[in-house]
């Protein structure tokens, strides 16, 4: 979906317009991928825009640094406060998305990142559904790629690292270009790890199996996390178990999270209906769930909501 400009993009410490945030040609980041990023949204709630599990992206944008020996120069508290602002000063009432992203920049070339300096920008922009706006409803198919997922001692899938993203956009477009909607990429050894962007949920005699991240070299989702939390306040039982591809097609559901992607039903996999072909209904009520605890309609989580004055 095209970038909706939107007044200021905060870059190290600054409120910068959007024309002017720009980097130079032979940042480090550009040429080597060495760097991290996340992807966050903000929901319109009764009490005023909120932005969903802020404190945990940020952790996790961090952490993911620490895994590439990245010193970012800003406290987790200080980019929370940072998101804030920028989703303030851009007015985003009606909701947004939010890229934080830690890159080298100028001043050092080389395969060696320690000596490059280290910056900072949170981005936010008005953004619908990441799949299409029919994802939500109709669902999405997909295809397993021809691609393998990386294995996480060649490179670490805990991180969500930018030049790792190469991998995705190589399933993604191989997908695109086929007819699907989206991807599936197994491990080396032929398990499902995750989609482009997403983690995938199979569900089974009213059991949610999803795989367990590290060994499935899968990043570990926050809206995965809040996908199983909400289960289990539902009384649906979650496993962390490993998955091959039939499992995908002989499910009764099937189904992806992601913070872009939000909760979308898969409704097809390597042109094998699942299921009946529309969202089941463990998916249905696991999606209604997710969409009101984000916009502050329910009671329970709301600590997940963080509200921006």
């Amino acid at each position: 979906m095209p970038i909706t400009p939107s007044k200021k993009i905060w870059m190290d410490g600054e409120l910068v317009d959007w024309a002017d945030a720009k980097v130079h040609v032979l940042s480090h980041t550009l040429h080597y991928g060495s760097g991290v990023f996340e992807g966050i949204r903000a929901y319109p709630t009764s009490e005023g825009v909120a932005v969903f599990r802020l404190a945990d992206h940020i952790r996790r944008l961090v952490a993911s640094a620490h895994i590439l020996m990245i010193d970012v120069p800003y406290t987790v508290d200080q980019l929370i406060d940072a998101s804030a602002e920028v989703v303030r000063v851009n007015d985003m009432r009606d909701g947004c998305y939010l890229r934080p992203l830690v890159y080298l920049g100028y001043g050092e070339m080389g395969l060696n990142p320690l000596p490059a300096p280290v910056n900072v920008s949170i981005a936010t922009w008005p953004w619908g559904p990441y799949l299409g706006e029919a994802a939500h409803g109709r669902g999405v198919s997909v295809k397993v790629s021809s691609w393998r997922r990386h294995d996480p001692n060649a490179m670490p899938t805990a991180a969500k690292s930018i030049g790792a993203y190469v991998n995705s956009s190589l399933a993604k477009v191989e997908a695109i270009k086929a007819g699907y909607d989206e991807a599936v990429l197994l491990t080396s050894d032929g398990r499902v790890s995750e989609c482009t962007g997403e983690n995938i949920f199979v569900v089974r005699d009213g059991v949610l199996y999803t795989p367990p991240t590290s060994e499935a070299g899968a990043l570990d989702g926050i809206t995965q996390d809040t996908v199983e939390v909400l289960a289990t306040d539902m009384g649906i039982e979650v496993r962390h178990e490993a998955l091959i591809r039939t499992d995908l097609y002989l499910a009764d559901e099937v189904f992806l999270t992601g913070t872009a992607a939000e909760l979308a039903p898969i409704r097809a996999v390597d042109d094998r209906t699942v299921g009946s072909g529309t969202p089941g209904p463990v998916t249905t009520e696991l999606q209604r769930a997710y969409f009101a605890t984000v916009r502050g309609e329910l009671d329970r989580h709301k600590d997940w909501l963080h509200l921006v004055g």
